[in-house]
């Protein structure tokens, strides 16, 4: 049965066939309810008036009430305006508008007062104001208090729905909606959290008489959109571990004990011990491991996927690493091939570029388990490749894969086989509670002992000759220097000559025979690529030019500058990753940011955050709060991030209480059964009723 809620965003007055497809286009509003949900972003406080002859400054909107007059049409097509004249009994003021002339002209009526709300500056010795709202003055009690401010866009705001249209839309919708919204919340809920009841929470949110009213009623609709998606995630959880069975690693076996107690090259740290500790539990559970691993840069992940890995390999099992690059995989593999060259152990590297012979010898060394640790790129998740006891699988650097691609490998076993995820892009814990909810984190929250930190400088363009001389006495001193180019996608032949450029100057400053100097960018082939960065690892060259391809899986301890160039065209956490590639030696290592003299306030931000911090959670957080989850997690994740009113980046305290009670709620009602929340049963299934594989669970 179709209700009022459902029904088509058309049929409301003021709407129509035209203004319905902007709003489906534009907003993805195409229900009543679509409506409903499209929530202000902030309110204008409404209570103040003016006068025409007080106005002395243009730095905030005013209100006056006055009278309307020589309304008057100039120009044609795009050059087309419209003017009046409003007035009060102190002075006169211009009004014009540019844009939906044809919807705002046959309301306005000359002689009548209104109520003037806007932006006004000052062009010679007259006031002007752009696109004001005016409200008819039989209607000032409606204006008067806080007002709403809905997101538009420029092609709605041309066809009269700005904010004000659009919240005319929402009020004709309240009028015929508002007697038939449900509550959604169990009473406990409310109570235990002094939350607003729906109906009261959707019109004190759209029509708030103060602010405590639109806090109260924001407060209740964010709480409600948390709650449900923690439960979401965490339902995810509950139906993994309940319906997923999992390998049973009985021991931790002697290939790791061997490993551990004679080839370990160091003492692991407390927090390795503690996740390793955390991962044991899982595999000998019964249940399927699906866990995130978190570290900051150079905090051991590595060898922590290693011992994992040789845990399965100890129970019989064969064990997968796959890595988002070439670079990466070959580093892991030269890396993890050194680290069990005394023991009997095979390690096989699967790649884009492997030869078919060997390809062929991988696969069939694969299927009858002579090959016990693959490690590889996405060339892993082809059909081809087969195992034969696949326990294991590692993922490194988790966010460069889609959910579809880490899928294919639970399909390697007749049992999906234990799943680690990791990244060393530190996660805000919010983030983590809401994009990897339905996983169980695990953090390396400490930096083995003896890394030094790495001293971050800002240079402008003008310290260029100097920053020359630091680097010839760096490699005077035996050490070695990155310099890396930006490369984004949608400027890839403009980057490619930056770095080119970049290059020359480099070697008309740094010249042979004293100096040589590698380069690795996309355009390479994969051997080239190689080739030139084992002439760094082995020292051949002192410098390396490079884009961001070395962003990840490079290892030099020698390496002790990172100078990153036009360094405001990087996020934070991309800086942070570059930074990390130095740092791994003994010496005392530098970064230093490279920017033009013009910088935006976030550029400015991002580059005295990096000065200031080296710990990449803290720099995740500011992260966080310069670019939102969005940008943050990447398009990947974007299904979680269908959120109408709550902020992953300003509501932490809601985020950690809505996760702790949905945690609560459903260890005690898995099913959400009892009668207690028979109304949180039925929000949930209507939420998961469009979500794949939830029909078990309603």
């Amino acid at each position: 049965m179709t209700t009022t809620a459902d029904k088509s965003i058309e049929f409301l007055k003021g709407v129509g066939p035209q203004r319905a497809e902007l709003l489906q286009k534009e907003l993805n509003i195409f229900t009543f309810k679509d409506l409903l949900h499209h929530f202000p972003f902030r309110y204008q406080n409404r209570l103040e008036f003016h006068q025409v002859v007080d106005l002395t400054t243009s730095e905030y909107a005013i209100q006056v009430i006055g009278t309307l007059s020589l309304i008057r049409e100039v120009g044609a097509g795009r050059s087309k305006r419209m003017y009046a004249r409003f007035s009060d009994s102190s002075g006169a003021i211009e009004l014009v508008w540019f844009q939906g002339i044809q919807w705002i002209k046959p309301l306005l009526i000359p002689g009548e007062k209104y109520l003037l709300y806007g932006k006004a500056r000052l062009f010679g010795s007259n006031w002007h104001v752009a696109h004001p709202e005016l409200t008819p003055f039989k209607e000032i009690d409606k204006r008067v208090g806080y007002q709403p401010i809905y997101s538009s866009t420029e092609k709605l705001t041309a066809k009269g729905l700005h904010s004000r249209g659009i919240e005319r839309l929402v009020q004709n919708l309240w009028t015929i909606i508002s007697n038939e919204i449900q509550e959604t919340l169990p009473q406990y809920l409310l109570e235990e959290n002094h939350l607003l009841g729906a109906k009261e929470a959707f019109q004190k949110v759209h029509f708030p008489n103060n602010e405590q009213e639109f806090h109260e009623a924001r407060k209740r609709l964010k709480f409600e959109e948390l709650l449900l998606l923690q439960l979401e995630l965490n339902l995810k959880k509950v139906r993994l571990k309940q319906e997923t069975a999992g390998w049973v690693f009985e021991q931790v076996g002697d290939v790791f004990t061997t490993f551990y107690e004679h080839y370990l090259p160091f003492p692991l740290t407390e927090a390795q011990k503690r996740v390793i500790r955390e991962i044991r539990k899982d595999l000998r559970s019964g249940k399927h491991m699906n866990r995130l691993l978190q570290g900051d840069v150079g905090s051991g992940k590595t060898v922590v996927s290693l011992l994992v890995a040789l845990i399965g390999i100890g129970n019989g099992f064969q064990a997968a690493i796959m890595a988002p690059t070439e670079i990466l995989a070959t580093q892991h593999f030269i890396g993890m091939q050194e680290l069990l060259k005394n023991m009997n152990v095979e390690v096989a590297l699967l790649t884009g570029s492997t030869k078919i012979k060997e390809r062929r010898r991988i696969h069939e060394g694969l299927q009858k388990g002579g090959i016990q640790l693959l490690v590889g790129t996405h060339a892993l998740l082809e059909d081809v490749v087969q195992f034969n006891s696949l326990g294991v699988v590692i993922i490194d650097e988790q966010h460069r894969f889609g959910v579809a691609q880490r899928a294919k490998m639970w399909k390697k076993n007749t049992i999906p086989p234990h799943v680690l995820v990791m990244t060393a892009t530190p996660i805000p814990r919010t983030l983590a509670m809401t994009f990897y909810g339905d996983l169980d984190v695990s953090v390396i929250d400490e930096l083995p002992p003896g890394r030094k930190p790495i001293q971050t400088i800002h240079r402008f363009e003008g310290h260029r000759l100097r920053l020359f001389q630091f680097m010839r006495d760096e490699i005077a001193l035996g050490r070695q220097v990155y310099i890396v180019y930006p490369l984004i996608e949608e400027s890839k032949k403009m980057d490619y000559m930056n770095l080119m450029s970049g290059f020359e100057s480099i070697s008309r400053a740094f010249p042979l025979p004293q100096y040589a100097i590698s380069i690795v960018h996309g355009q390479l082939s994969a051997a080239d690529k190689e080739y030139e960065m084992q002439r760094f690892v082995k020292g051949e060259t002192q410098i390396m030019v490079a884009t961001t391809v070395i962003e990840v899986g490079v290892n030099v301890p020698n390496a002790s500058v990172m100078i990153i160039e036009s360094a405001e065209r990087f996020g934070l956490s991309q800086l942070h990753q570059l930074r990390g590639r130095v740092g791994r030696g003994a010496e005392k290592s530098y970064c230093i940011l490279m920017t033009g003299d013009k910088l935006s306030k976030e550029a400015k931000k991002r580059m005295a955050t990096m000065v200031n911090s080296n710990d990449g959670f803290e720099i995740a957080e500011v992260d966080l709060q310069l670019r939102g989850p969005g940008d943050l997690m990447g398009t990947q994740q974007s299904g979680v991030l269908d959120l109408k009113i709550a902020n992953l980046s300003k509501d932490g305290p809601l985020i950690t209480l809505a996760r702790d009670l949905a945690i609560q709620i459903l260890e005690k009602d898995p099913q959400l059964i009892q009668s207690e929340n028979s109304l949180l049963r039925a929000t949930m299934i209507e939420v998961l009723k469009t979500k794949p594989n939830w029909g078990k669970f309603s």
